[in-house]
């Protein structure tokens, strides 16, 4: 198509994994605009590493205005979305012929971090890495796959600290895993010299901020007072939907996430999709993300040049890697009966930490 005139338009609300890969897919037969709140896409799957060695914090944030050869990228914040309606933080209102929201969830930092620039977000990062490297004792609260990659990464680089991880359940790693993969786990945190406090949850969070250096005080239900100098928060994934008006505001479950259709479509909005965290298509992840945005694009694509068949999204088999530093780890994988370990886990993503292939998007 000559001209960006004749072609239709495609809004992306949300910088993350899904929508980075919507915008780059339609880029070359849509005219499209992509919105985010800060100026560089973060790899938050290497979040913990950067916390640990701030010299990957070259590698993780990756400037937008490289991502696409002919749309446009917008510095701004999505305030109340109506059907197709786009109002933004600046005023400005978008109504697209295509609208796809991947706004994604909140997490605590530094497992992702909400900055308006990437300037800022380095700052941060650094400040906390000082923080960490003054403490000697660490408390990380949640014994799911963030947890427990976040106390594996810390005894890796660290291992002159005392980690302690705390979880409510009796066991870690809560959710649709292989008992085979909890244990296995369990028995490399005790190697790394990780120690574990479950079944019992802290009866209040630390009036320290999470991440700053100072007196940390913790007591479980069960009365064990545990204390620290710096603690992490990892648990609480907030889906980014707020912002939503009208039927599609009635989209939402109680937990933010929004009903969708098998092609994607939020409930009640018309050429409005939903991709990663915010639907309630899958679990959470890094593929699944990636997955729906492939899925979506393919059907845009199909629909605006008029050639392929529209496609329904169909969950993939479970797939989880848990690095416990560069050379540790276990998931489960597709394709492979049981737990892989340590070695296949660090060549998959406890070395590169998947780095390259999304920076490779941002070569237009």
């Amino acid at each position: 198509m000559s001209s960006t005139d004749t072609r239709p338009t495609v809004t992306v609300l949300g910088g993350g994994y899904s929508g980075i890969k919507v915008a780059k897919a339609l880029d070359d037969v849509a005219d499209v605009t992509l919105v985010a709140p800060s100026d560089a896409f973060t790899h938050n799957s290497a979040a913990w590493r950067a916390l640990v060695e701030p010299e990957w914090l070259d590698r993780i944030f990756l400037p937008y205005d490289r991502l696409l050869a002919r749309g446009r990228f917008m510095h701004d914040r999505a305030t109340a979305v109506d059907g197709r309606r786009v109002t933004l933080a600046s005023g400005q209102v978008l109504e697209p012929d295509h609208l796809v929201l991947a706004t994604g969830s909140g997490y605590p930092f530094p497992a992702k971090v909400d900055e308006p620039n990437a300037a800022t977000a380095r700052a941060r990062f650094r400040q906390a890495h000082g923080e960490l490297r003054g403490a000697s004792r660490v408390l990380v609260i949640g014994a799911g796959p963030a947890g427990l990659e976040l106390a594996g990464e810390i005894r890796a680089f660290h291992p002159e600290k005392a980690v302690t991880v705390v979880g409510a359940d009796s066991d870690v790693m809560p959710g649709p895993f292989d008992q085979e993969l909890r244990d296995e786990l369990r028995r490399q945190l005790d190697k790394l010299g990780v120690e574990l406090r479950l079944g019992s949850p802290v009866r209040d969070l630390p009036a320290v901020p999470p991440t700053v250096l100072g007196n940390v005080v913790v007591t479980t239900d069960d009365g064990e007072e545990l204390t620290a100098d710096v603690w992490y928060q990892a648990f609480g994934v907030k889906p980014a939907t707020g912002y939503l008006r009208g039927a599609l505001a009635a989209a939402r479950h109680p937990d933010g996430t929004l009903r969708v259709d098998g092609q994607l479509r939020v409930a009640g909005g018309s050429g409005v999709y939903a991709v990663g965290d915010i639907t309630d298509a899958d679990r959470d992840g890094i593929g699944t993300a990636g997955a729906q945005a492939e899925l979506v694009a393919a059907n845009l694509r199909a629909h605006i040049t008029g050639e392929g068949e529209l496609r329904s999204y169909v969950p993939g088999p479970m797939a989880i890697a848990v690095p416990l530093g560069p050379d540790g780890g276990a998931g489960q994988l597709p394709g492979l009966d049981g737990v892989v370990g340590a070695e296949m886990i660090a060549a998959l993503k406890g070395k590169t930490m998947l780095v390259e292939p999304w920076a490779a998007l941002f070569d237009t």
